[in-house]
């Protein structure tokens, strides 16, 4: 979070409902919305959501309640003394979009793209870190230049009065450029040295976890390999990757805490962090850590899906390890209920039952509790030896 000298940024929460989703699902997704604004700092005033087929193209929401949330801002500020609060969508705008939201309610407008890129440029603390962040950054602000010369608008229109704004977008845009082509041979470079760093470590069986964030990835990573890598209740608090040698029994084995992964996750942050996320590619097992306790977790677990699909890790073994069984809670259903149970009602003997029957293997734990990390070791133990057999079958009488 932000130090507490600053001053807290206060925000209205705006989406849109569209087609068959449900308003329920809509609430949980303005959730992880405020935990986002929250992890950069900021609070929430109010949630605005619109029943829409599709966002509107100029305004996102429709007149009607864009009018509502212009008279609340007004209201705010009228009380506040003229400082009206941010307003943050949760879906990434066009440009169009922005300037006109920006022209309507005279305040600043953030998309979630902008509040993810401004939570990973706070948590970068390596140089290549800030590096990926700063390319995914101006990637996404370059087609946007144009809302940020809204100032030299009225020297655009008038007779003899063409030409300067312009001419000083197109100078940022050139600049832009030229500063995207310099971080991708940088980032380049990087790529080639992590690259010949993880072929040195062939030799050893590798082990990447993955994961919607905040599940506690870098929690079990501490667990398994007694180090300290910064765990917190963020989102997004690591962003480098961390590999640490881990030994089970007299089987020794790499293991990578990784980037956690979110719904809607920039596609320039993909992109700029393609270094980080080979990490996985290249990686022998996955280890899929899922937060259970959470009351989105299915979706989350598609998330992650979607994502290993689109950097080409879809087909990797894994491991499916439920954490936080501890804070796990479900709604107990009335007796005269005689309705079909969802998995909201599911114990957690039902939910362990129901993943024993999937793809792959799982393992429910509490990292935080330690309870059942004894049975993770066996399993990883397991799995990492039937890798090095196939792998290496030559060296195996050295374990």
């Amino acid at each position: 979070m932000k130090p507490y000298s600053e001053p807290v940024e206060r925000a209205i929460l705006v989406a849109v409902c569209p087609g068959m989703q449900t308003l329920e699902r809509t609430e949980e997704y303005l959730a992880e919305l405020e935990f986002l604004l929250r992890t950069a700092g900021g609070v929430v005033l109010r949630k605005v959501v619109q029943k829409l087929e599709r966002p509107d193209t100029r305004t996102y929401v429709g007149s009607g309640k864009l009018e509502e949330v212009k008279e609340y801002l007004q209201a705010y500020a009228a009380e506040d003394g003229g400082e009206k609060p941010l307003v943050v969508v949760d879906d990434e705008l066009s440009p169009a979009q922005l300037r006109n939201l920006e022209k309507a309610l005279e305040t600043r407008i953030l998309d979630r793209t902008t509040l993810i890129l401004d939570i990973f440029a706070s948590h970068a603390r390596t140089s290549t870190a800030r590096t990926q962040v700063e390319l995914a950054q101006l990637q996404y602000m370059l087609p946007r230049l144009t809302r940020m010369w809204t100032h030299l608008e009225r020297q655009r229109g008038g007779i003899g009065m063409r030409g300067p704004g312009e001419t000083q977008i197109e100078t940022d845009r050139r600049l832009i450029k030229e500063r995207i082509a310099a971080l991708k041979q940088q980032l380049g470079k990087i790529d080639t040295q992590k690259r010949l760093q993880r072929r040195n470590r062939e030799s050893l069986v590798r082990v990447a976890l993955v994961g919607y964030t905040n599940v506690g990835k870098s929690t079990l990573l501490n667990l398994m390999a007694k180090s300290d890598v910064l765990a917190e209740n963020k989102l997004f608090a690591t962003l480098d990757t961390t590999v640490r040698k881990v030994v089970i029994g007299n089987l020794p084995f790499l293991l990578t805490d990784t980037v956690g992964f979110i719904r809607k996750l920039p596609t320039q942050l993909v992109e700029s962090f393609k270094s980080t996320l080979d990490e996985v590619v290249e990686a022998d097992l996955l280890l899929h850590v899922v937060d259970i306790s959470h009351p989105d977790h299915r979706q989350q677990i598609d998330t992650v899906a979607r994502i290993l699909e689109e950097i080409g890790a879809a087909d990797k073994p894994m491991i499916y390890v439920f954490n936080k069984i501890d804070a796990y809670r479900y709604e107990e259903k009335d007796e005269d209920d005689l309705t079909e149970p969802t998995e909201a009602n599911w114990t957690l003997e039902q939910l362990q039952r129901h993943w024993e029957g999937k793809q792959g293997m799982s393992l429910f734990v509490s990292a935080a509790a330690r309870t059942n990390i004894e049975a993770l070791r066996e399993t990883l133990y397991a799995e990492v030896a039937r890798i090095h057999a196939i792998r290496y079958p030559y060296n195996n009488f050295l374990y």
